[in-house]
């Protein structure tokens, strides 16, 4: 009775589940080169033995901005290892949303047997103080989701991590990224704001395809076995999370299809594999209103349907020989093709279907390929078939 357990950890898609992880850190970061050498301007003066940094990085859910400050963080630490003793600690103030909670994260983090209650905000500061000069070393603190921590408790904790160094006989003790989803200049004190500098500030945008394509692929390449994931399926996964620019949700994308294909028993990636983990999404399930459609919307939309349940993708020229065949089939008239484009284009706006244009494969021009990441074609076909007759009879 248990034989079907038999699929878990197979293999026959995931190799390595581990770089499916929240907190996995590659090695490189795709598409964030420019963003880590803004970062790593911002910390020229690390490599002074007394010099310390300051900045603030914000930017949309899935844009990259923890794992930029992580990676700068392990990177740095490996370069000037020979030159100076660099430590780094994390603390994300969802989790640790006042003061106290903040600075009791970080030295427990630098010494785990650091009592955990009973101190005050002044006591920690002390202990942290000791710490570091203790280690003769250069801590670099990392608030993440910041924002919690100023609505709590103010940026109060911010100006004394900041002013470490004032009445002891040392300096360059701390330096400081900060990381939020919002502009968060705007939520602090005139005297921190001149302290960590506004063009410190680095601001990171959302993903766009193809960037979420090239993530999608490497983490095809470092976690999938070779060959159980054709390009198709990426382009697909692209284009589900493009309305989102989250990486996160391309990676889960992936995940999610990988998973299902082994649970089928199956050694490739499908499309359906990916529509049906897109489903599932909260952002992609209501947002969708196929009933409110207009009958031609509809007829065009059959077509693509059905040619797409074995297909990954099509042309425009295929949907609109197949729009043509499905007026037929209920007896319509078909609008222009003039008509037609305007109707395709809603389809888009509407999120149902995704385009992409790319060169022609044979002649001149370019051709726009039509796919359907959000949701089974197979599904939308058999809504669309008890729906389109009683719309038609409405016209």
């Amino acid at each position: 009775m248990t034989s079907y357990l038999d699929r878990i950890g197979a293999g026959l898609v995931i190799n390595r589940p581990d770089v499916f992880g929240f907190d996995y850190l590659p090695d490189e970061l795709v598409g964030r080169d420019d963003y880590q050498v803004q970062l790593a301007s911002i910390f020229s003066n690390i490599a002074h033995p007394n010099g310390t940094s300051r900045a603030v990085i914000t930017g949309p859910v899935g844009s990259g901005k923890t794992a930029v400050a992580k990676l700068f963080c392990q990177d740095v630490i490996k370069h000037y290892s020979d030159r100076r003793n660099i430590k780094s600690v994390y603390v994300n103030c969802r989790n640790a949303a006042t003061s106290s909670r903040v600075m009791q994260t970080i030295v427990q983090k630098l010494d785990p047997g650091h009592p955990d209650r009973g101190l005050g905000l002044g006591e920690l500061l002390t202990s942290l103080k000791r710490m570091i000069k203790g280690s003769n070393s250069h801590l670099i603190v990392t608030l993440d989701e910041v924002d919690h921590l100023f609505r709590q408790s103010g940026d109060g904790v911010i100006y004394q991590l900041m002013r470490i160094d004032e009445d002891n006989d040392t300096t360059g003790s701390l330096s400081l990224i900060m990381i939020s989803q919002e502009q968060i200049l705007d939520l602090l004190e005139n005297a921190v704001i001149s302290r960590i500098g506004r063009t410190n500030h680095i601001r990171m945008p959302s993903y766009d395809r193809d960037g979420l394509y090239k993530i999608a692929e490497h983490r095809r390449n470092l976690a999938l076995v070779t060959g159980t994931c054709p390009d198709e399926i990426l382009t697909l996964i692209s284009e589900a999370a493009e309305p989102s620019g989250d990486a996160r949700q391309a990676i889960e994308l992936l995940e999610g299809a990988a998973k299902r294909a082994e649970a089928s028993g199956r050694s490739i990636i499908e499309p359906q594999d990916v529509q049906k983990t897109v489903i599932t999404l909260p952002s992609n399930v209501d947002s969708i209103n196929i009933d409110n459609l207009g009958a031609h919307h509809m007829l065009i939309l059959i077509g693509i349907c059905r040619r797409l349940r074995k297909e990954d993708s099509m042309t425009t020229g295929e949907a609109e020989k197949l729009y043509h065949v499905a007026c037929e089939e209920y007896e319509v008239g078909p609008k222009g093709h003039t008509t037609f484009w305007k109707h395709l284009k809603k389809l888009t706006q509407e999120n149902i279907i995704s385009t992409k244009t790319s060169n022609a494969e044979v002649g001149r021009g370019r051709t726009q390929f039509i796919s359907m990441p959000h949701m089974l074609p197979s599904d939308v076909a058999r809504r669309l078939e008890t729906l389109i007759p009683s719309k038609i009879r409405k016209k």
